[in-house]
């Protein structure tokens, strides 16, 4: 069967990797380290997926300009702590090996850092299976499709021949944005009722279906 697209781009957070209550957790506690209105679960859990500064502005809207340092510190802190022990999701690492093994173009669009990303992929041993990723502080973050459009010209891929899968409402638009299709997966950081009102070209809820979505629609 011939494939349909050449490049699939994961996000990682809350996507490949099992992280959302660690991350929605670490901004809640940097915030109660310094006496900041703490978000609850719905709000840290949304940002997730944006660049870190953006998602603190966002979660931590009264946050004074000035504390901003500070609380990006106490958010390492607190993620720095745990981000080893993270683990990817259920049939992350062999549903990307075979893909990759197939043939297809992969590539990370990710709210990480890119010193985050990095650490991640070489802890998680999945380095070798992406030809090319973007990381939010290398260029703008979603739902801005920069990260996109740079991927498709560094691997010279059309838009059309690109698949996008994320976790997120800003990956969904993101994708959407760039002209690319989207694949959402419901085990992530925000509740598939809210990815399905932005009719992605299918809602997953694991890798088991998604694994078998694309097997016949990739």
């Amino acid at each position: 069967m011939n494939k349909r697209y050449d490049l699939i781009v994961f996000d990682w957070d809350g996507t490949v990797m099992d992280s959302t209550a660690v991350i929605a957790g670490s901004i809640q506690a940097a915030c109660r380290d310094l006496g900041l209105t703490i978000p609850d679960d719905e709000t840290a859990r949304h940002v997730i997926g944006l660049g870190l500064d953006q998602a603190l502005r966002y979660a931590v809207p009264d946050m004074p300009d000035a504390m901003r340092p500070n609380l990006v510190e106490r958010y390492r802190h607190h993620f720095l702590a745990q981000d080893r022990a993270i683990p990817l999701f259920a049939g992350a690492r062999e549903t990307i090996a075979e893909l990759h093994g197939a043939g297809y173009q992969l590539g990370v669009a990710t709210g990480k850092s890119r010193a985050g990303l990095d650490r991640a992929l070489e802890a998680t041993g999945m380095k070798s299976y992406f030809h090319a990723t973007r990381t939010a502080d290398q260029t703008l973050s979603k739902p801005n499709p920069a990260m996109l459009f740079e991927l498709m010209e560094e691997l010279a891929v059309s838009a059309g021949r690109t698949l996008m899968v994320g976790d997120t409402t800003h990956d969904v638009q993101m994708a959407q944005n760039a002209g690319v299709d989207v694949v959402a997966v419901g085990h992530g950081a925000h509740p598939p009722e809210q990815l399905q009102e932005l009719n992605p070209l299918a809602l997953t809820g694991d890798f088991a279906e998604l694994r078998a979505w694309l097997k016949v629609n990739a």
